[in-house]
């Protein structure tokens, strides 16, 4: 793999020893990139040198990181890993309501974030090396009007407007679509959109369904579509049909 065609990841936090561990150890795990230590210098160097994925530590001495993350999910479309502290539970939801790919809470495993970081990577951008032949096309997935494309990743209305999906929220209707009538638990959701078990208090499926909803129900605070079932999880009700 060249230089060129490695995936590039900026780093971004206010302590320079950070982003240099991190740049190093990052770099022998098959990935390009790049140093930022502000928000300006990160919207900077994306227009430049754009990310394939940034990650992003919300606490910037004198910077709101949730904001950074606003312009930058406004202005491109990459993969978004945040960096929060143990304390920062309100930033995490609101950083996944924004529609951040995953986080990851300091101290981390430096082997952890490798994989939170390709594992987004994955999903937002499957590359040729990893499908040498092309694969048969996969059927576009139709319920209550709408259309779910898992070729395209992309989801449209009645009307064929297409509606913006994050690669979390996407990985997370094609679970719920590809098994339509069953409750799924949030460990099962989490294990399928995230790769990874729910803590004791991750809000993570609770978040995404609640966009999700937001996007497909003619009223989210009444929903028809995706369902809670009280102490199990979510069942999606509508029956699917399946043509390519």
């Amino acid at each position: 793999m060249t230089v060129a065609s490695m995936p590039h990841v900026v780093v971004v936090d206010d302590e320079v020893d950070i982003t240099v561990l991190l740049a190093s150890y990052l770099s022998k795990h098959g990935l390009r990139v790049s140093q930022c230590h502000t928000g300006r210098a990160l919207l900077d160097l994306m227009v430049t040198d754009a990310a394939d994925l940034v990650l992003l530590d919300l606490g910037l001495a004198g910077e709101d990181g949730l904001a950074i993350a606003t312009q930058l999910r406004t202005r491109w479309k990459c993969g978004l890993v945040f960096l929060t502290g143990r304390s920062d539970a309100i930033d995490k939801v609101v950083g996944l309501e924004i529609g951040a790919d995953d986080y990851v809470t300091k101290p981390f495993e430096l082997r952890e974030l490798v994989a939170r970081i390709k594992a987004v990577l994955r999903r937002i951008a499957p590359r040729a090396a990893d499908h040498p032949v092309d694969p048969p096309a996969r059927p576009r997935l139709h319920f209550a009007g709408w259309v779910l494309d898992p070729d395209a990743r992309s989801l449209t209305d009645s009307a064929g407007t297409q509606v913006t999906l994050t690669s979390g929220e996407f990985d997370l209707l094609l679970a719920f679509v590809r098994s339509p009538g069953r409750v799924l638990s949030r460990d099962y959701l989490l294990e399928q959109t995230r790769g990874r078990e729910s803590g004791p208090f991750d809000r993570t499926i609770d978040v995404q369904v609640g966009r999700l909803r937001r996007k497909l129900e003619a009223v989210p605070e009444d929903p028809q579509i995706i369902k809670s079932v009280r102490g199990a999880g979510y069942i999606l009700i509508p029956a699917i049909d399946t043509r390519l």
